[in-house]
This record gives C-alpha cells, sequence and structure tokens, in this order.
C-alpha cells in the first residue's frame, strides 16, 4: 500500500505515545496513521523484563494488524510497534499512574544502576514479523527528598515506565548511559531504521526532499 501522496508505502505505528511519533518523525518518517491498542500489561508470573518488552511489542503488533484487516484501505501497510520496560534486577517497575507509585520507584532507582529494555516489532506487508531487542544501562544520581519531591511536583512521571522521563527533567539523574538514548525515550532510532530499510520501506529516501534551501 501506498500513501495518499504517492510517496511510497505506508506505516502504521501502533502507538499513542507522542515521544516514538516523534522519534520517528526526527529520521524522516512520517506515519501514515496512528492506532494504539488496548493491551493487559501485566507481566506474567516470573517474566523476565526483557521477555515481557518482547512480548507486549509483538502482542501490540499482532493487535494493530488484527484491526487493520478490518479496513481494505491498510492491505499492505506496515505496522510498528515497541514497549518500553525500566527494571531493576529481574523486578519490573510500573507505568506510574500515581504520585506514591512514582515516589516508590524513584526511591528505588536512587543511586544505583537500572537497565532498560525496549522490544520493537515490524510486520511487514507480506505479515512476516520481525524483532528487536535493546538493552540500555543507566544509573542515577543519588536523589535527595527536595529533588524527589520537585520530580513528583512536576507531573513528568505520569504514565512513564520506572515512574521517570529521561528525555525531560530526569535527565538531571543520569550520571551514566551505556546503550541507547532513543531506546530509552521508546524507540530505538538505529534498529528500527535498519528493520524497515530491510524490508524495504524507503527509510532515507525523502530525506533530500525536505531540507530547505
Amino acid at each position: 500500500m501506498t500513501q495518499a501522496n504517492g510517496q511510497g508505502p505506508i506505516l502504521v505505528l501502533a502507538s499513542a505515545s507522542p515521544r516514538r511519533l516523534a522519534l520517528l518523525q526526527q529520521i524522516g518518517i512520517e506515519p501514515g496513521h496512528l492506532l494504539p491498542t488496548d493491551l493487559d500489561e501485566t507481566p506474567l508470573r516470573n517474566e523476565l523484563p526483557r521477555v515481557h518488552a518482547q512480548r507486549l511489542a509483538r502482542e501490540k503488533a499482532e493487535a494493530a494488524v488484527a484491526l487493520l484487516r478490518k479496513d481494505p484501505q491498510f492491505s499492505g501497510a506496515f505496522v510498528l510497534a515497541a514497549d518500553t520496560v525500566v527494571a531493576v534486577g529481574r523486578r519490573i517497575l510500573p507505568k506510574c499512574e500515581t504520585s506514591d507509585e512514582a515516589r516508590q520507584c524513584l526511591a528505588l532507582l536512587s543511586g544505583r544502576a537500572h537497565r532498560v529494555y525496549t522490544g520493537v516489532t515490524l510486520v511487514t506487508p507480506k505479515g512476516t514479523l520481525r524483532h528487536r531487542l535493546v538493552e540500555s544501562r543507566l544509573r542515577f544520581k543519588r536523589l535527595s527528598d527536595a529533588e524527589v519531591a520537585a520530580y513528583i511536583a512536576s507531573g513528568e512521571w505520569q504514565g512513564k515506565a520506572g515512574g521517570y522521563a529521561i528525555q525531560g527533567r530526569a535527565g538531571a539523574f543520569v550520571v551514566n548511559l551505556v546503550g541507547s538514548y532513543p531506546s530509552v525515550v521508546g524507540l530505538p532510532l538505529y534498529e528500527t531504521a535498519n528493520l524497515l530499510a530491510g524490508e524495504g520501506f524507503p527509510v532515507s529516501a525523502l530525506w533530500g526532499a525536505s531540507v530547505t534551501p
């Protein structure tokens, strides 16, 4: 399927995340359609963080494909989904919905190392599933009570895995990061671009056209 403007195949992003959309736009990709899916993201019993991230990315992609089957307009589209998990050891931290959850996560992350896993699944126009998993390691500074209180008051933690957003104020908490910064934000750009390009999606085809004199 090509976009209505005739500029190549369409990409459906199975996410409501403005961060993932912005990251794709950063590398010149404008999804033709956004299709968030409503899944139970509760970890399975004894599920490892990396397995959890991979499973949810796959399930989000599969759910989006099932919805798109009802609309022939999207026959032959690429479907991209991702999920990001913050973990301390084997413990998966929640996507925080309350200030108490966020406070508990920040207390756990303060002064110690943790890992962020982002699973990516691409469904090709032929229905083939391609997967990537990116692991990043981070260490937070030791947070003072005042810093935690100020961050909670900012509201930036809402809906964020582990109770923080590295692209925001919490960037000041990160002592070091080994891995992929965009993956921690929500979508590993190198791996995603390679997945798409490897399946024939014209990742860089319009870069020159987007440059203004």
